[in-house]
């Protein structure tokens, strides 16, 4: 199964816990970090840690947002165990942050994955040597945070964004990752102009959403999921290039396809067969 949609849920709220990993979503993701104020970190750090070692996630990857700088060796720390999916590492700068993430659970917890959000101009800049990291399954953008720090406003169709966001993209591909993952949006009102916020940054090259509301959660995994009509186009491309008697084929339209056109097509095609 891929994960497409990871659901938020502040650490601090454990009654939506429960309520998250039975949402719908793909994953949840535990915030330890931006959705907790300072006072209750340490709180939200033991109340999230107590309800992974209980849980019974099944087929619902669990994630926890740890904080950055001092906070966050504790925070690995502390909610290490089996029921843990992986990290998400916030304002990641440099290659080596991944690497003492990664070195933490080597002992703590040897199956965890990482992801690393890229929030700031120092880190779009390192992006190249961050996505080599070890342990590292995707990447990601704090959009709010790196407009913020570049001083960007990004409006609602987000082209002040495109540079950065088509750098984490290009970044995931060289470095052999899965593709990023789609930021947050506030807006969860409005489905259709979240579901089509979202389809566009599937075509920008992202691969699933952070979701901060359960009425984000269909809309975003209907938009990286192939249409019936798009798995069908995909399998014909590729039986006509199997057909040709060259490495250039000619689909039902009459266009050239080429090995590019099909790995495009192939691609739709495993997306749709790992729909959840």
């Amino acid at each position: 199964m891929t994960a497409l949609t990871f659901l938020y849920v502040p650490g601090d709220v454990p009654a939506r816990f429960d309520k998250a990993s039975r949402s719908g979503a793909d994953a949840v993701v535990l915030d330890l970090e931006d959705a907790v104020v300072a006072s209750n970190k340490d709180e939200a750090r033991s109340t999230v840690a107590k309800w992974l070692a209980a849980c019974e996630p099944g087929q619902v990857e669990i994630w926890v947002r740890v904080n950055p700088g001092a906070l966050q060796d504790a925070d690995i720390r502390a909610v290490a165990g089996p029921n843990l999916t992986g990290i998400w590492l916030a304002k990641v700068e440099s290659l080596e942050e991944i690497e003492a993430a990664a070195r933490i659970l080597d002992s703590v917890a040897p199956h965890a994955e990482l992801s690393a959000l890229i929030e700031t101009g120092k880190g779009l800049l390192a992006l190249p040597a961050i996505a080599t990291g070890p342990r590292l399954r995707f990447l990601q953008i704090g959009e709010v945070d790196l407009a913020a720090d570049l001083s960007i406003e990004p409006g609602d169709d987000g082209r002040a964004l495109l540079f950065a966001r088509s750098q984490v993209v290009v970044a995931s591909a060289a470095a052999g990752l899965e593709p990023p993952l789609a930021a947050v949006s506030v807006e969860f009102r409005d489905t259709d102009a979240f579901a089509a916020d979202t389809v566009e940054l599937r075509r920008l090259g992202f691969r699933g959403r952070a979701c901060i509301h359960p009425a984000q959660v269909a809309p975003a995994r209907d938009a990286f999921v192939p249409t019936s009509e798009a798995v069908q186009e995909a399998e014909e491309i590729l039986e006509a290039l199997a057909r040709a008697t060259s490495g250039v084929g000619v689909d039902k339209n009459g266009r050239l396809i080429d090995e590019a056109v099909a790995r495009s097509a192939r691609r739709v095609v495993h997306y749709a067969r790992g729909r959840p």
